[in-house]
C-alpha cells in the first residue's frame, strides 16, 4: 500500500519534470537585458555558458527555499503528531 501512495506523489513531480525540460528548449533563464545583449555576440561557446551561469546561479535560493520548505513541513508534522497524542491521553503526562 505504501509503494502505491508514494507512486501517487512522485508520479506527478516526473510528470512536471517531462513537461518542463520539454518546454523549456526555447527559454533561457536570462533577463531581457542580458538576451539583447548576447544576442548580438557571435561567440555561441559564450551564450551556452552564460545560460548554463545562470541556471548555477538559481541553484542557492532554490536549495534555501526548498530546506526551509522541507524544515516547516516536518515540523508542522510533529506539532500534530503531538496534537493528536495529547487528544488520545488527555489525563497522561509526556514526563511520567
Amino acid at each position: 500500500m505504501r509503494i502505491c501512495s508514494k507512486l501517487k506523489v512522485v508520479w506527478p513531480i516526473f510528470a512536471a519534470i517531462a513537461v518542463v525540460l520539454v518546454v523549456a528548449t526555447a527559454a533561457f533563464g536570462q533577463c531581457s537585458m542580458c538576451r539583447a545583449s548576447l544576442a548580438g555576440s557571435n561567440n555561441a561557446f559564450f551564450v551556452r555558458n552564460f545560460n548554463i551561469a545562470v541556471l548555477v546561479l538559481l541553484l542557492p535560493p532554490v536549495t534555501i527555499f526548498c530546506t526551509i520548505f522541507v524544515a516547516l513541513k516536518r515540523y508542522r508534522a510533529s506539532d500534530e503528531e503531538e496534537t493528536t497524542r495529547d487528544e488520545e491521553y488527555p489525563g497522561k503526562d509526556d514526563n511520567a
